[in-house]
């Protein structure tokens, strides 16, 4: 398979890499920026004044702004709202959401259950009266959720699209390792318009939100690896530069093999589901990628991560340094997959239903 970046994807990436050399905010004060470049736009459906991109673009995107680990809502926004409501609502619902996107509107998707991550049975309620559907039920780490105006919401019936105003819907904030927004919902009989409720949509946004992970994993790691590697080169112990130390070339080394793993895993799997094969072999081979991506980046991205702060000595342990974006993003983003024993028994129970 040839996984190289195609024409589209690789002029994403360039303004994304200007952007970030032009700008040195690597937070919500970045966002604004964001929307003036267009970048926003990049998944939109062209009939609602976006550029009509897909995965391969918006993947780019997200591993370029991973990479200086910066902390803006463009993960949950493409990766859990987007991507999944293309194609999914009929023209006025996705209107009114989509349109706005270009401008900065916030979407974020409540992906877990109490002690249940990506569940595919939600227990959240949906029940319909009417021409409205009422949701009921408790959504934790949720990110973004206060600054969202919309929320994705699996539930017993399909996702429901909830505006974050809707009466009855409170959120409570929580504390992440990296300081992002994160927020428990809870929703008491929140009402929604009966065709914001899409029935088959779960399996859907839990590929993307899994293949956007994914992709900003990868760009966690490359930028750990390179701060990293710059880190050990310039430093010196003993009249040397730390990198002549076979002890640390050896860990650094090590550190190289996990993240052209995971990228790897992180195109196939991005590749894999952006393609329009319909085949049964063909969705299968989407969701073993998808259980593998997930896996490893629960498993060794944490690792990895724990091994540069080592290599830091002292130095990444201070939340003013660099380093510790890189690691607590990791970190939330293990922690959102419901960790590596759960992934390891999921992609194990794939192997053994083959």
């Amino acid at each position: 398979m040839d996984f190289t970046r195609d024409e589209s994807a690789d002029a994403v990436a360039e303004v994304v890499v200007s952007l970030l050399e032009r700008e040195s905010a690597r937070n919500m004060e970045l966002w604004p920026r964001l929307v003036d470049s267009g970048l926003l736009a990049v998944a939109v459906p062209e009939r609602f004044g976006g550029d009509g991109m897909g995965l391969p673009e918006v993947s780019a995107l997200l591993m370029e702004l991973a990479t200086d680990a910066v902390a803006v809502p463009a993960l949950p926004t493409f990766g859990f709202g987007v991507l999944p409501l293309v194609d999914l609502l009929s023209d006025e619902p996705a209107r009114r959401v989509l349109a706005e996107v270009d401008k900065g509107t916030i979407i974020t998707a409540a992906l877990n259950e109490p002690g249940r991550p990506f569940t595919v049975t939600p227990t959240t309620r949906a029940v319909r009266a009417g021409d409205t559907v009422r949701i009921t039920g408790r959504k934790p780490g949720v990110l973004y959720a206060a600054e969202a105006c919309w929320i994705l919401v699996p539930t017993d019936s399909g996702v429901a699209l909830v505006d974050s105003a809707s009466p009855g819907l409170e959120i409570v904030a929580v504390a992440g390792s990296a300081g992002i927004p994160e927020a428990t919902v809870v929703l008491n009989e929140v009402e929604i318009p009966a065709d914001h409720l899409l029935p088959d949509a779960l399996h859907t946004l839990h590929r993307h939100a899994l293949a956007c992970i994914g992709a900003v994993a990868d760009g966690l790691l490359k930028g750990a690896i390179t701060l990293t590697a710059e880190h050990v080169r310039t430093r010196e112990q003993f009249g040397r530069p730390l990198a002549e130390f076979q002890a640390v070339a050896q860990q650094i080394a090590d550190l190289y093999v996990v993240s052209r793993t995971l990228h790897v895993a992180a195109e196939s799997a991005c590749w894999a589901l952006a393609q329009q094969d319909r085949s049964p072999e063909h969705q299968h081979r989407v969701d073993e990628d998808l259980d593998v991506l997930a896996y490893w980046v629960a498993a060794e991205l944490p690792r990895a991560m724990q091994k540069c702060h080592h290599l830091h000595g002292g130095l990444g342990v201070d939340i003013t340094h660099p380093m510790h974006r890189y690691y607590s993003q990791a970190k939330d983003l293990a922690r959102l997959l419901g960790g590596a024993g759960l992934r390891l028994d999921l992609l194990g129970a794939r192997c053994s239903s083959i």
